[in-house]
């Protein structure tokens, strides 16, 4: 992965998850990640975009899920925090006159569609209620 935000959403969707309704603060879940809750409150806000969670402000606010984890496969969290191709992008500009720069960047976004692919429908084959299981 080209960046953590994945794990991160993963992680806070498992704790709401095994939190089984109720809800759960970005200081818990902050404290489970071991990150800075700013950055908890950040992911639950696209996470919330995206259908995954609900939110709640007070006393007794937090977050919890949308709806059940039965019905979150890994594979839309994931479209949910891509940002950029899994195996990064060429920020260079290859000689044109070269026989293969003139197609590399080419050649390699295919490689790269077809890694990501893979990627996806192994993700497609995991839900959330199956992948939470391995942390019981």
């Amino acid at each position: 992965m080209n960046n953590r935000r994945f794990a991160v959403s993963v992680h806070i969707l498992i704790l709401l998850q095994q939190a089984q309704g109720s809800y759960v603060s970005s200081s818990y879940l902050a404290g489970s990640i071991n990150i800075n809750p700013v950055l908890v409150r950040k992911e639950l806000i696209n996470l919330r975009k995206h259908g995954f969670v609900q939110a709640r402000e007070g006393k007794n606010g937090g977050a919890a899920l949308a709806k059940p984890a039965a019905d979150i496969r890994l594979a839309d969290v994931y479209h949910a925090v891509r940002e950029k191709n899994i195996l990064g992008e060429n920020r260079t500009e290859p000689n044109p006159k070269c026989p293969v720069g003139k197609q590399i960047n080419g050649h390699l976004e295919e490689v790269y569609h077809s890694a990501e692919q893979a990627l996806v429908r192994q993700l497609e084959s995991e839900t959330l209620a199956s992948f939470s299981k391995r942390f019981t």
